[in-house]
C-alpha cells in the first residue's frame, strides 16, 4: 500500500518554494536597481551590495574559466533530489529535519536558477563591522546555512528521543 504524499516529508516542500520565491524576488529587485558593485547603506554593520559570485561559497574557484558553473550546477542537481529523496522516506512529523531538507533545497535552486540563467550568483548582503566585511552572500546562502545547522541540530535532538524510544522499549 502506497503511503500518501502529505503524510512524507514532502509535505514540507512549501518551504522550499517560499525560499525559492523571496531569494529570486531579492535578487531580480538588486538587478532592476543596482548597477555592479553599488553599495546603499541599510543599518549600522549591514550594506545591499551587488556582487556576481563566478564561484562557490566565498568565491571558492571563481577564478578557473567557467567549467565550475556545470560543476556545482551538477552539486546543487544532486543535493536537491537527494533531499527530495530523504523527505519522501521520513515521516511529516520530523518536522525540524524536513524543514531543514526544505531550507537547503530551496536555496540550492535558488542558486542553480542563476547559475544557469546569468552564469553567476547575484550576491547583495554585505555584513561587515568596521573595516572588516563577510564575504557578500544572499537569501539563498542564507536558508542552505540555517537548514545546515538546523541538520546538525536534530542531530543533537534526535538521539535523545531515540533513547527513550529504545528505554520504553525494554520494558
Amino acid at each position: 500500500m502506497r503511503k500518501p504524499l502529505l503524510s512524507t516529508g514532502l509535505r514540507w516542500l512549501w518551504l522550499a518554494i517560499v525560499v525559492l520565491i523571496v531569494d529570486l524576488g531579492s535578487k531580480q529587485w538588486i538587478l532592476s536597481h543596482f548597477m555592479l558593485g553599488e553599495t546603499q547603506p541599510l543599518f549600522p554593520s549591514l550594506n545591499l551590495h551587488y556582487a556576481r559570485n563566478y564561484g562557490a561559497a566565498f568565491s571558492f574557484l571563481a577564478d578557473r574559466g567557467g567549467w565550475q558553473r556545470w560543476m556545482f550546477a551538477g552539486i546543487a542537481i544532486a543535493i536537491a533530489l537527494s533531499l527530495l529523496v530523504m523527505m519522501f522516506r521520513s515521516s511529516a512529523q520530523k518536522r525540524i529535519a524536513n524543514s531543514a531538507y526544505a531550507l537547503i533545497i530551496g536555496g540550492a535552486l535558488g542558486n542553480l536558477f542563476d547559475r544557469m540563467w546569468h552564469g553567476f550568483v547575484v550576491d547583495f548582503i554585505d555584513f561587515y563591522v568596521g573595516d572588516w566585511h563577510f564575504a557578500t552572500f544572499n537569501i539563498a546562502d542564507t536558508a542552505i546555512c540555517v537548514g545546515a545547522a538546523l541538520v546538525v541540530l536534530e542531530g543533537f535532538i534526535s538521539p535523545a528521543d531515540k533513547d527513550k524510544a529504545t528505554a520504553g522499549n525494554k520494558g
